[in-house]
């Protein structure tokens, strides 16, 4: 469909075809109009990579390499060494192989939470504020009640009201994802609702499009950027949340999480007994995939916030700008009086 949006709104569909160039500049442009929808690469954002990527190889790659994490051995709270590289636990196992097996699990209880969460944020908000009427009206209420309900005492009770053995990692899923997606709906209702009633979509709605393409096609692109900060921020709660329920005793029966890994170590009193390989691992493991995502997410929010990409934009014109009046320092005062070099000196927002 024709995008007939005045070119006094853009749109992130209309940045795809554009590429930003600072005033007077003759050289490359400063990113393409596709490129701006991604975070820039900053020491921050490939400070989170890092971590994520790391964590995320290990949980996948490391339970091919490590042994059994349930094989009891006379060896109970030994301190790391060559032959157990983060030690055993009270009853002899090795804590690394727990560690690959559990981060493996929370991972995995991680991303589904987030899928699952991301598609019930995205029904309700995107769909409910594109009918509008009563079935907006329905889905408000509801994300409404959901909003005012507290999240962790709702998440306690439904868990224990599950018996043990029933109580698996799709029973966990199930009851994170329900209990944290009505503050996304909130977000992408809003941004819907602004998107909707712009020309494009009009053209495409008095064009008889069905609304699922409308939805897909001409709306959903718009809001990629939130979506998956959406995402991102599910993937960490989830995390968080599920390794709560087990150091309390409510996670899934026989699954190996990190949460998992807490609880036993404070049944056998790691703490009490200076047992520090034991707990101290899969805390570091939440906290520094917690960071990681944090600093992803503050990255894809730069992209989100109109303020921050054109502060972002402007900071780089400005590094060029700089590196210009090097170079043109470097060549002698000759080349810095030319109009190339005053042009470089314009480009310089104001603070």
């Amino acid at each position: 469909m024709t995008n007939l949006t005045p070119a006094s709104a853009p749109t992130m569909a209309d940045a795809a075809d554009t590429l930003i160039q600072p005033p007077g500049s003759t050289g490359r442009p400063v990113r393409a109009g596709w490129r701006m929808l991604l975070p820039s690469m900053t020491p921050w954002l490939a400070i989170g990579l890092a971590l994520v990527v790391g964590i995320t190889l290990f949980g996948i790659l490391a339970v091919y390499v490590v042994g059994d994490p349930k094989q009891i051995r006379d060896q109970g709270l030994t301190p790391p060494s060559a032959q157990f590289l983060l030690g055993t636990t009270q009853t002899g196992q090795d804590v690394l192989a727990q560690l690959a097996y559990a981060t493996r699990g929370s991972l995995q209880i991680g991303v589904l939470v987030g899928i699952l969460a991301t598609v019930l944020s995205a029904f309700f908000g995107i769909y409910g504020a594109y009918r509008g009427g009563i079935v907006d009206e329905a889905f408000s209420l509801l994300s409404n009640v959901f909003l005012v309900i507290p999240g962790l005492p709702l998440v306690i009770v439904i868990s224990g009201f599950v018996p043990r053995e029933s109580r698996g990692v799709w029973t966990i899923v199930v009851v994170l994802a329900l209990t944290s997606w009505a503050a996304s709906a909130r977000v992408l209702r809003a941004q819907t609702l602004s998107v909707r009633n712009r020309d494009y979509v009009a053209a495409s709605r008095v064009a008889g499009e069905r609304p699922w393409r409308v939805i897909v096609v001409e709306i959903l692109p718009n809001l990629l950027p939130v979506i998956a900060s959406q995402f991102v921020f599910a993937i960490i709660a989830a995390i968080l949340g599920e390794a709560g329920l087990a150091f309390i005793g409510l996670g899934a029966s026989n699954s190996a999480t990190l949460g998992t890994m807490l609880f036993y170590a404070q049944n056998g009193f790691a703490l009490s007994l200076g047992a520090w390989w034991w707990f101290v691992p899969p805390g570091l493991i939440i906290a520094l995939f917690g960071m990681g995502l944090s600093l992803v997410n503050f990255s894809i929010d730069e992209t989100i916030n109109p303020k921050l990409r054109n502060l972002r934009l402007h900071r780089r014109r400005a590094r060029q700008a700089a590196r210009r009046q090097r170079r043109l320092a470097r060549r002698g005062p000759a080349a810095a009086g030319t109009p190339a070099a005053r042009s470089t000196v314009s480009e310089v927002p104001p603070r």
